[in-house]
C-alpha cells in the first residue's frame, strides 16, 4: 500500500537536533519518510542530522542532507538548487527552524532582536521566495510552517522576540495560502505547544530551571490540560496531515498541537 506522501520530495529544515530523542525536524523528516517521502534534510550542523539519516535509513527510507544558513539569501537559493539538482521537484517544504530568546524591549538587546527575526522570521521568507517559483512551475505543492502557541497567547514567558516572530509566521503564512491558492500550492502552520523535545535537557532546563530538567517538565505540565507533555512526534503527524492530499481543501489556517494549553483561561 502506498505511503500518504509516495515518492514526494520534502524538504525539511533544521532536520537535525541538539540531542538524541525527537525533535520536531527529526520526527518530520523520518515521518514523512515512513510515508514514501523522500527526504532533503537541510541543517546548518550537517552532524546534528547523522541520527535522523540513520533513523530514516533503518526503515528503508530515502534521504538526502545539505548544509544551509537558512537566515541567509546565497545559502537557501543553493539549498533549493541542490534539491532540484538531486531529485528534480520539490512537493512538500517544512519551514521547522527557530529558537528563543528572553526579554522584553528594555532586557532584549538590539541584535538580539535582529537575530530572532533573522532566525524565526526570515527564515521562513527565504525560503518561500526560491521554493514558492518552484512550486508554481509544477502547479502543486504544501508548504507547512511551524509556528509555536508563544504566538498566539501568553505562554509563561517573558521572550518578545520569539512571540513577535512566532505571530508574523502565522501571519505570513496566511498571506501567502491567499496569494497563492489558485496556483495549487497550499499553505499552513502547525502551532506546537510546550513538547518535550532534546531542547528541553540541551538548553531550556539551563536557562529556566537552574538545569534541573525534572523540575522545568513539571511546570510545563501543570500547563497542560490533557495530562501529558506531547514530543516532536506530534508535531511531525500534524505536518504530515497538512502535507499530505488528505488537506486537500485546508490552506490558510493553523493546527494546533499543545494538548488543550493554549485555550485555558488561567
Amino acid at each position: 500500500m502506498a505511503g500518504r506522501l509516495q515518492d514526494k520530495v520534502a524538504i525539511v529544515t533544521g532536520a537535525g537536533s541538539v540531542g538524541p530523542g525527537w525533535g520536531n525536524g527529526r520526527a518530520t523528516a523520518v515521518r514523512f519518510a515512513e510515508e514514501g517521502a523522500k527526504i532533503f534534510a537541510v541543517d546548518r550542523n550537517l552532524d546534528a542530522t547523522a541520527e535522523t539519516v540513520e533513523r530514516v535509513k533503518a526503515i528503508g527510507g530515502e534521504i538526502a542532507v545539505h548544509a544551509c544558513d537558512v537566515t541567509d539569501s546565497k545559502s537557501v537559493a543553493a539549498m533549493v538548487s541542490a534539491c532540484l539538482a538531486r531529485y528534480g521537484r520539490i512537493d512538500v517544504l517544512v519551514n521547522n527552524v527557530g529558537g528563543s530568546a528572553h526579554g522584553g524591549p528594555v532586557e532584549m538587546s538590539e541584535e538580539v532582536w535582529d537575530a530572532q527575526i533573522d532566525l524565526n522570521l526570515k527564515s521562513v521568507f527565504l525560503t518561500l521566495k526560491y521554493v514558492l517559483p518552484v512550486m508554481e512551475r509544477q502547479k502543486s505543492g504544501s508548504i507547512v510552517n511551524l509556528a509555536s502557541t508563544s504566538g498566539i497567547r501568553f505562554t509563561g514567558a517573558f521572550q518578545v522576540g520569539y512571540a513577535a516572530t512566532k505571530a508574523g509566521v502565522i501571519q505570513l503564512s496566511r498571506v501567502v495560502a491567499v496569494q497563492y491558492a489558485a496556483k495549487g500550492i497550499r499553505v499552513n502552520t502547525v502551532v506546537p505547544g510546550q513538547l518535550h523535545t532534546p531542547m528541553v535537557e540541551a538548553r531550556l532546563a539551563k536557562q529556566r530551571a537552574g538545569g534541573d530538567v525534572e523540575s522545568l517538565l513539571a511546570q510545563r505540565q501543570k500547563r497542560i490540560p490533557i495530562g501529558f507533555m506531547g514530543d516532536g512526534r506530534d508535531t511531525a503527524n500534524a505536518a504530515l496531515f497538512l502535507a499530505s492530499d488528505e488537506a486537500r481543501f485546508v490552506t490558510g489556517t493553523e493546527l494546533v498541537v499543545d494538548g488543550g494549553m493554549s485555550v485555558r483561561c488561567d
